[in-house]
């Protein structure tokens, strides 16, 4: 007597018997599944299983196996009479892609063709013999309420932003009425933590719900980047019905231009990162990461401030050419009231760096313009301080302060009026990204300019002038911003106009 088939099995043999590929350079054969995809149909099949998470890189065949799911329970041996079954996706044209290749499949069968009825219009497949009716929903439609479902897929769910999805928690709290309904969420990861998919995920790693499986591909991040044993790792049909060399040809493009690299990790090594465009990658930002001087006496030295509300960080960066480079020291400030209130709202470790000295506070629940001006009218006595930027709209309320802290009229010169705008920030932040990428900037990668660094995107005028911006709205970029005004300040050609003094006595 041969060996009874588990219930993983019987499915697997099930698809491989009657699906066929639907489209791409294999179209019309019978679909073989690959070993990883066999262990995800037994890990969901085999054990009791109320939902699947599965995660691996774009192009990997993530729609097509969620139609051979999905048929599996509309006709195939995993069918219930009578039963509902969804797909939803955040977009018509998201919904249409998994509905397409599933019609395709049952088109394609000639066993699945005479028994399930296709509707193009409506997006459903039916099977009358059954009474089984499959549809796609998106959430652009208000049709998910007053729904019953058996099985469902969430398609690419990581792009909901935010951690709700009115059609997810639509569809999820309808399934009360079944007995065992099965949920399958299949998508290439979500950017950050705080999204419906990161949650998730994240709650099924802890593993406090035996009935929730998670198939997570995805590249480690300490790994190098660009290697293909790195690329592999979420990618795990490359180089069979994965185009290698496109896929690599990808990761080529995102080493030579780092503003994809976001986009490159997110989507092709299926890591949790900001797919927007960073003025500079981590890669590039990080090559800049010597240690600075840590004593500029005897320099010119040019500065940025980035006066923040009352509550907010306060950002106060110095630069000075030395050694080839713009040397760099930051200077940031935030109210010691509720700091780590402040550091799990903003999901910052805000409490750490200022234990390590990364990051001061002030008395109180703000920060005192009074507290920052009488640290500025000190550098300015202790430093060469040629220029300082400032906000100019700011300039009103602040002034009274620094001649309060008894800067002299013709220091009060040197603080230059900056404007925030397109016609000031652009040639600015052009000079700062040359010396970016040319290594000419030491920064010692302090953690919080690092992080404003991370969080600044650019925005562009009609006539392509460029300003900063926030790539979310807890980011904070307010060091880059005293950064990119300091550098505004100073001369856009200092190894021309400064003579470099000797600074032997300075490492002493």
């Amino acid at each position: 007597m041969g060996r009874r088939l588990t219930r993983g099995n019987r499915n697997i043999a099930w698809i491989e018997q009657h699906c066929r590929v639907p489209e791409g350079r294999h179209v019309g054969q019978g679909i073989k599944l690959r070993p990883w995809q066999k262990r995800i149909i037994r890990g969901i099949y085999d054990q009791p299983t109320r939902r699947a998470i599965i995660s691996f890189a774009r192009k990997s065949g993530k729609t097509a196996l969620s139609a051979c799911l999905l048929l599996l329970h509309l006709c195939g041996p995993e069918y219930r009479p009578n039963s509902q079954l969804f797909s939803a996706a955040q977009s018509r044209d998201q919904a249409a892609i998994l509905f397409g290749l599933a019609s395709k499949m049952v088109r394609m069968s000639p066993s699945m063709a005479n028994y399930v009825t296709v509707r193009d219009t409506r997006k459903e497949l039916h099977c009358p013999e059954l009474g089984t009716l499959y549809r796609a929903l998106s959430a652009e439609a208000d049709t998910a309420h007053g729904l019953s479902p058996v099985f469902i897929v969430h398609d690419e769910l990581g792009r909901v932003r935010g951690a709700r999805s009115d059609l997810y928690e639509a569809l999820e709290t309808a399934t009360a009425a079944q007995e065992e309904p099965l949920s399958i969420v299949i998508s290439t990861q979500a950017p950050t933590d705080a999204d419906l998919l990161s949650i998730l995920i994240d709650d099924a790693a802890k593993g406090t719900d035996p009935r929730v499986r998670l198939f997570l591909y995805t590249a480690d991040p300490d790994a190098d980047p660009f290697a293909r044993a790195t690329v592999k790792q979420a990618n795990p049909a490359l180089g069979d019905f994965q185009n290698a060399a496109e896929v690599m040809a990808m990761a080529e493009d995102a080493r030579r231009m780092p503003a994809r690299e976001a986009e490159y990790r997110n989507l092709v090594l299926n890591q949790r990162v900001e797919r927007h465009n960073p003025l500079f990658s981590k890669a590039v930002w990080q090559s800049c990461g010597a240690a600075p001087l840590d004593d500029f006496r005897g320099l010119p030295v040019y500065a940025g401030l980035d006066l923040s509300e009352a509550n907010d960080l306060t950002a106060l960066v110095l630069i000075a050419w030395a050694d080839d480079r713009w040397q760099v020291r930051p200077t940031f400030w935030l109210p010691g009231d509720a700091l780590h209130a402040r550091a799990r709202a903003d999901r910052v470790p805000y409490d750490v760096w200022h234990r390590d000295g990364f990051l001061e506070t002030t008395p109180g629940r703000s920060v005192e313009y009074e507290y920052v001006a009488g640290h500025i009218a000190r550098l300015f006595d202790q430093l060469d301080i040629v220029a300082l930027g400032f906000d100019r709209w700011n300039w009103r309320h602040f002034e009274p302060w620094l001649k309060k802290a008894g800067m002299t009229a013709e220091q009060l010169e040197r603080v230059k009026p900056f404007g925030q705008g397109y016609q000031s920030i652009s040639p600015a932040l052009r000079v700062l990204e040359s010396a970016v990428l040319n290594g000419k900037l030491a920064h010692g990668n302090h953690p919080v300019l690092t992080m404003c660094a991370a969080n600044a995107v650019v925005i562009r005028d009609p006539a392509g002038n460029r300003k900063l911006d926030k790539a979310k709205s807890r980011g904070r970029i307010d060091g880059l911003v005293a950064l990119t005004m300091a550098v505004g300040v100073a001369p856009e050609e200092p190894a021309e106009v400064i003579e470099p003094p000797s600074f032997s006595f300075m490492r002493a």
